[in-house]
This record gives structure tokens, sequence and C-alpha cells, in this order.
């Protein structure tokens, strides 16, 4: 059995992306990003990661494009956490969706956020036909959140 699909960020990529979460953090949102904060599942810590919140039909989502990254795994553990923009934190708790419910999901997600997120998805894009982003549905885990009254 092979491992996950995970595609680690190149330590230009890991800079890039603290200072997106940084810029976030202070109130800065560049397209709609985020901070996403989530309790690591071994050390308890809250974990910091840029994210695109993506929103289908009123529904507001999390998409992986780089795979089951440790977002992923502390997310799946912990059952939700928080997204920051500036002052506003939002709290919630999310469901992950199965490889059936992702296509509508990945496809308007990729419509979006394709000229960022395309290189993670091997040759998948907003062009491609349903049976091929339904077959790189498995890579790419999908959460729905909702907001934490």
């Amino acid at each position: 059995m092979s491992s996950p699909y995970y595609l680690k960020g190149s330590p230009l990529t890991v800079r890039f992306n603290s200072v997106i979460g940084w810029l976030a953090r202070h109130g800065f949102s560049l397209a709609g990003t985020a901070e996403l904060s989530v309790r690591g599942r071994k050390s308890g810590q809250m974990q910091r990661v840029p994210v695109n919140p993506h929103t289908y039909e009123g529904e507001q989502y999390l998409v992986s494009a780089r795979g089951h990254s440790q977002w992923v795994r502390n997310m799946r553990a912990a059952g939700g956490g928080e997204l920051r923009v500036g002052r506003k934190v939002r709290e919630f708790t999310v469901v992950e969706l199965s490889d059936e419910e992702k296509l509508p999901i990945l496809r308007t997600y990729l419509k979006k956020w394709g000229w960022e997120v395309n290189q993670y998805f091997q040759g998948v894009t907003v062009k491609s036909s349903d049976e091929e982003i339904i077959a790189a549905a498995p890579d790419h885990p999908v959460f729905r959140f909702a907001v934490k009254p």
C-alpha cells in the first residue's frame, strides 16, 4: 500500500507561505486567504498555515491542494480550528467529505484558485473531465466547515 499523496513545499514555498500567513494574521488577505490554526495532534500546540477558504452553494470548504498534509491530519484529530484575518477570528467545526462528494467543490476551487494550485493537482485543471477530477479526489482532502455561533 502506498503512502497518501502529499507534496511537501520547497524552502522558498515555505517562506512564501509564512509571509502570506503573517499578512493574514495582520489583516491583509490576498485574494481571500486566511490563516488556519489547528491544534497539533501530537504536540497539542496550535499550528498555523495559510489557506484559501472556498465557498460553494453557500457552504464553506477547506481544500488541501498539497494532499494529506500535517494540517489535514491535525484537522481530522481536532475536528475544527480557527480562521483568522487580522482581529477577525472565526472558530469552526469540520466534516470531511467523501471522495464522491468532492467533484463540484474541486472543480469550482480549481476555477478560483487554479492559478495558484494547479501545480499540486498533477495535471488536473478546471478544464479536466469529471472523471479526471474524480480520479484526483482521493489525493485532495476537502472539509466542509461551519463557524461556531
